[in-house]
């Protein structure tokens, strides 16, 4: 990996965190060698002192970066610091091979156990998609149906209440609800299916309605989206996903949804969310006709609106499933099958860095990865394998190759399989229950650049 552009804009500044560009390139293994006192930052100093896994595991990491790409070297060691990376250096991580890429994964495995520890959490949860009946049209999508269509559905708000009961009775502690814009949806539609799932099961999280969602019933209610959103809070709405963000650039969204919500609009509901205290998630969609630039600068939107707001739970990457969608396959020569099994890992371990401080819960999402490969993202990065599900729709309409449910007892000896302490959590990620670790554990082991990579992604 060259130093390329990127060199060239740091050569701009009087000094780096890490070199002084200024020397001579014939210096430059000698300013190798000074990479030697990792750190200053609190965090890593108590884990030096205090783990003697992190404390190994640092100094492996201080001399793998002595043999790497300077520039990768510099930004990793920043990161490593607690320092913030730009969109600049995290476009230049995700070009990253070889040594650069393994050493990019094990800085990220060192930020996770600085921001959270060696524990992994998942919640238990039920998702109910309420309808499949949307005239959206977006092209990365085989869920949506018409209404005359054979398979549309449209529950009843006591069909959404019986499937939140019979969630809650095996222990879910929240429902995560999304469906279509349905054209019959009414004004007081939303606010109907919070009030009825509450009147059912009280103490239960709902966890509902995606920007999207929100955009489309506050046109239909003709409230602004504050007051939208403060009327379904009102109702019982505990959070909101922070899905429908796919990539947060104009000209990539005009090929997934014709910019039908426009990033912008997504920007404007998640902020309203927040301003009325309202907690979302954070998403992306990657592996299609976007480039790694566009995945920069999505994280870097976000951890803007972090920094504004502070009211984004997570970050959850969600790889493109492309087998039945007409994205791909109306135009197989220009879209892309999904991301590589590398940018899998890239992207839970540059987001780690990204957000570090911001956004600290990372979760790896099971239903498009698998859990085999969800549970290796847990040292890439990652510290959440997110929810048990239950019921999951949309994914396995695009064509997604995995089940609908993981039992809590899965998670669980996944997440030993990391190597990390297992814990149940609520959806604002409170710990509700902790599990004993096995006497001992074996990591699971994280492919290298070196070997064979499935380039058609993970499925």
């Amino acid at each position: 990996m060259k130093n390329n552009d990127l060199m060239s804009a740091q050569n701009s500044q009087t000094s780096s965190n890490l070199f002084h560009y200024e020397q001579q390139v014939s210096q430059a293994q000698e300013v190798k060698e000074n990479i030697i006192p990792i750190s200053h930052d609190a965090r890593h100093q108590f884990l030096l002192a205090s783990n003697a896994a992190y404390a190994k595991q640092s100094k492996q990491l201080v001399a793998k970066l002595k043999q790497i790409d300077l520039a990768t070297a510099e930004i990793l060691y920043q990161a490593l610091k607690g320092q913030e990376i730009s969109v600049e250096q995290a476009t230049y991580l995700f070009k990253a091979e070889q040594g650069e890429y393994q050493a990019l994964l094990e800085t990220a495995d060192l930020v996770r156990q600085q921001r959270c520890g060696d524990v992994a959490s998942f919640v238990i949860t039920r998702n109910i998609n309420f309808t499949n009946v949307c005239y959206m049209g977006c092209r990365f999508c085989n869920f949506a149906k018409s209404k005359e269509e054979e398979g549309a559905e449209f529950l009843s708000f006591d069909e959404i209440a019986n499937r939140a009961e019979e969630a809650w009775l095996k222990g879910a502690t929240e429902v995560c609800i999304q469906g279509g814009l349905h054209p019959d949806i009414d004004k007081d539609y939303y606010k109907n299916l919070v009030l009825a799932v509450k009147a059912r099961v009280p103490d239960i999280h709902i966890h509902a309605f995606s920007p999207f969602e929100i955009w489309y019933g506050a046109k239909k209610a003709r409230m602004t989206p504050q007051a939208f959103l403060t009327e379904l809070k009102e109702a019982g709405l505990g959070s909101m996903p922070g899905t429908a963000a796919e990539i947060l650039d104009v000209e990539v969204r005009k090929q997934l949804t014709k910019n039908k919500l426009t990033t912008e609009d997504w920007v404007t509901i998640i902020k309203a969310a927040h301003e009325v205290g309202v907690k979302t998630t954070s998403t992306i969609m990657y592996g299609h006709v976007d480039q790694p630039h566009h995945w920069a600068a999505h994280l870097g939107l976000l951890r803007d609106i972090q920094k504004e707001t502070g009211g984004i739970t997570e970050f959850v990457p969600l790889g493109f499933i492309h087998y039945e969608t007409k994205l791909y396959n109306d135009n197989p020569d220009l879209v892309r099958p999904g991301p590589t099994r590398l940018e899998h890992f890239k992207m839970h371990a540059v987001a780690r860095l990204m957000l570090q401080g911001h956004i600290d819960n990372i979760q790896a999402s099971w239903v498009k990865m698998g859990p085999e490969t969800a549970t290796q993202m847990l040292q890439a990065g990652a510290n959440d394998l997110g929810g048990t599900l239950m019921n999951e729709s949309i994914s396995r309409a695009a064509g997604a190759k995995h089940g609908q449910e993981v039992v809590p007892e899965m998670m669980v000896d996944n997440i030993h399989k990391a190597g990390l302490s297992a814990v149940r959590r609520g959806t604002l990620y409170q710990t509700l229950e902790k599990y004993d670790s096995p006497d001992q554990v074996i990591k699971t082991h994280i492919p290298r650049a070196s070997e064979q990579i499935d380039l058609m992604g993970v499925m």
